[in-house]
This record gives structure tokens, C-alpha cells and sequence, in this order.
């Protein structure tokens, strides 16, 4: 069963004006698309490993062959963090966040305000290409940070919940905002679906990040079911 690219949860020029349609056609249609065609090409000797999620993959690197382990490890991250990234914009986003996500934030950042500043202020230090990430901890009670990654890792490898993230490779932003990746991700904030964060927020209370990220992969298994069927 071969990983399959998912389809965007709104039109390609949804994100007007911020993300433009021509970023979104290459950025999800391109880059993403070559992410999964990578997986699959490296698993394709590997029958073992083909029924697996992106995520499982993530999580158990020593039970991937070490001749394909990087070429897997790496696609597998470019899609799995970029399926997360589809989803936490929205067209309809741009409010703030509410409820027991809302309360944290201000709990563990002093305000929203503060929270989007760490947050971009984080992001655009990043060196080279990588992600930025609102996340919960598993240990401290669950407490809300910012952390960025390299490249395609993804803190669950690290024992975090993904709760939010921005992509800061270039092809993310490039042909709109050029090299202003500031810009870019203020103005990221009109397009955020906080609605996604908090369910995600909520879907990670009380439970340990692989039983989570298991959950992840399950409904990502019944999904490329579906769509081979």
C-alpha cells in the first residue's frame, strides 16, 4: 500500500493573499508530491516497511534497514509534517485561540501577544530550512512551547505533541515574500486555524505521544485504504 499525497482541505487559492496560488500549486503539488513519490521509491524493496505510517517510521528509525534509512526517514518527515502544515491554515482562520488551549498559552507564554512574538521571533532564526512548532511537552503537565527543526524532523521524536506549525523553507514563502521571512510569518498569523490546534491540543491530554502519534497513523492507514480501494 503506497503512501499517497492528501488533498489540499481548501482550494489552491484559499489563502489569498498571504500564501498566493502559485506558491500553494508548487509547495504542495511539487514539493510535498516528491516527498511521497521519495517514500515510496525507498520502500519499494522493502515490503516490510510498506503498510507502515509516515509517522511509525519517524518513531522507529533502528527498524528501518540502514542502507534506506535516511532516504526514508527524511521523505517520510517532509510528508508527514507537511500533512500536519495543511492543515493547522485555514481560510477562515486568523482569530485566536479559545478555550483550555487558550488558557495555557497565556499560562505558560503571559499573554497571546507574547506567544506570537517568541513564536516568530523563533522561526525566523531558523538557519537554513526547517519548521517552527507550538508543542506539548509530555512531561511539567503537559506545558506549552516553542521549539523549531531542522530540515523534516518533527518533535514526537523528541516526546512532543505538534499542537501548531510554520514552515520556514523558502519554498514556503519565497516567490511572494522573497527573502523576508519576518514578514511572511507575521503575516502567517491571518491564515491560522486555531480550530485544528485546539483539537489537537485536546486530542493529547492525558496520553503518551506514541499512543498518539499511533492514532495519527491509523486514521492515515484507513485513508490511503480508502483511496486505493
Amino acid at each position: 500500500m503506497k503512501h499517497l499525497l492528501p488533498s489540499l482541505p481548501y482550494g489552491i487559492a484559499a489563502l489569498e493573499p498571504h500564501v498566493d496560488a502559485f506558491t500553494m500549486q508548487l509547495h504542495h503539488g511539487n514539493h510535498h508530491a516528491t516527498y511521497v513519490t521519495n517514500l515510496n521509491a525507498a520502500l519499494e524493496k522493502l515490503p516490510q516497511l510498506q503498510n507502515r505510517s509516515a509517522s511509525w517510521l519517524l518513531l522507529n528509525p533502528d527498524r528501518v534497514p540502514e542502507a534506506s534509512r535516511t532516504a526514508i526517514v527524511n521523505n517520510a518527515g517532509g510528508h508527514l509534517n507537511h500533512s500536519l502544515y495543511w492543515r493547522a491554515m485555514s481560510p477562515t482562520g486568523g482569530d485566536v485561540p479559545k478555550g483550555p488551549l487558550a488558557d495555557a498559552i497565556t499560562a505558560d507564554f503571559g499573554s497571546f501577544e507574547k506567544f506570537k512574538t517568541q513564536f516568530a521571533a523563533a522561526g525566523a532564526k531558523v538557519f537554513g530550512s526547517g519548521w517552527v512548532w507550538l508543542v506539548r511537552t509530555q512531561d511539567e503537565g503537559g506545558r506549552l512551547m516553542v521549539l523549531t527543526t531542522p530540515g523534516h524532523q518533527n518533535p514526537v521524536t523528541q516526546g512532543h505533541f505538534p499542537i501548531l506549525l510554520n514552515d520556514v523553507w523558502e519554498h514556503a514563502y519565497y516567490l511572494k515574500h522573497q527573502n523576508r521571512r519576518p514578514e511572511f510569518l507575521e503575516g502567517w498569523w491571518s491564515v491560522a486555524n486555531w480550530q485544528e490546534a485546539a483539537s489537537r491540543f485536546q486530542q493529547s491530554d492525558g496520553k503518551d505521544v506514541r499512543e498518539w502519534m499511533h492514532e495519527t497513523a491509523e486514521l492515515e492507514l484507513d485513508n490511503r485504504a480508502q483511496q486505493a480501494a
